[in-house]
């Protein structure tokens, strides 16, 4: 297959996101119409169970729409685009946020690095630069030692959701059942000897809305997810 005809999927976890989804659809529609790609980029939303006008707008878009009645968090979310990418036999697949943060911007770069033979491509904002200083960020901190002393790799950015998986990728995803959150399944798959890039991005600040995760909560999210990479994967087969 030549790289131009490689299809790649841009999946859209969308869970109350109304005042947002319109705009990074449109963000994603003026990349598409204004940059000459080398693939065919598809993209699609995972209704996760909204309570708000979400799949309304998207329907309204005539977004492709995987629509979810209850909500399955973001790991169910994306799970269901990731099944949806490998049922339709895409060469890529790649995890883009609903609210805004994500800029399609660097999805070629993404591509061209999975093609040089990497299985994951993440979206770092910390290869070239230095992560601030924050009770946050020393939760991203105490997550990327974790993944260095258990498998050797360092990983800048291991809370990027902005995320690319090849075939060999998500056909693994979809066959593994109950895949974790984002840091301890780029952690799980380099145990199994998936090779995993970053590559250097700019996030946005979220169009609209709050995060779930506050300070307190995402202390606690990072904790828990350091002391699962240290001490219960390594008891996963």
């Amino acid at each position: 297959m030549s790289d131009e005809n490689e299809k790649v999927l841009l999946i859209i976890p969308a869970y109350n996101e109304e005042e947002s989804i319109a705009s990074t659809i449109n963000s994603v529609r003026n990349f598409m119409s204004t940059e000459v790609l080398n693939f065919h980029l598809d993209y699609i939303v995972v209704n996760d169970g909204s309570k708000d006008r979400t799949p309304e707008i998207v329907k309204e878009m005539n977004v492709d729409l995987i629509n979810l009645r209850t909500n399955l968090g973001l790991t169910g979310g994306f799970g269901a685009g990731m099944k949806y990418a490998h049922r339709h036999d895409y060469d890529y697949a790649i995890q883009f946020d609903a609210d805004g943060q994500h800029l399609p911007d660097y999805i070629p770069e993404m591509v061209t690095a999975a093609r040089k033979g990497n299985n994951i491509v993440v979206g770092s904002r910390f290869v070239d630069e230095k992560r601030p200083k924050s009770l946050r960020m020393l939760g991203n901190t105490m997550i990327s030692t974790a993944i260095k002393m258990t498998t050797g790799q360092t990983i800048n950015d291991p809370t990027s959701g902005m995320r690319l998986f090849d075939k060999k990728a998500i056909e693994f995803y979809v066959k593994t059942a109950n895949m974790a959150p984002e840091p301890e399944t780029i952690s799980y798959l380099i145990k199994k000897k998936f090779k995993v890039k970053e590559v250097q991005v700019t996030m946005q600040d979220r169009l609209a809305g709050e995060s779930y995760l506050n300070l307190r909560r995402s202390i606690e999210y990072m904790t828990r997810v350091a002391i699962s990479i240290l001490v219960l994967q390594p008891f996963r087969k």
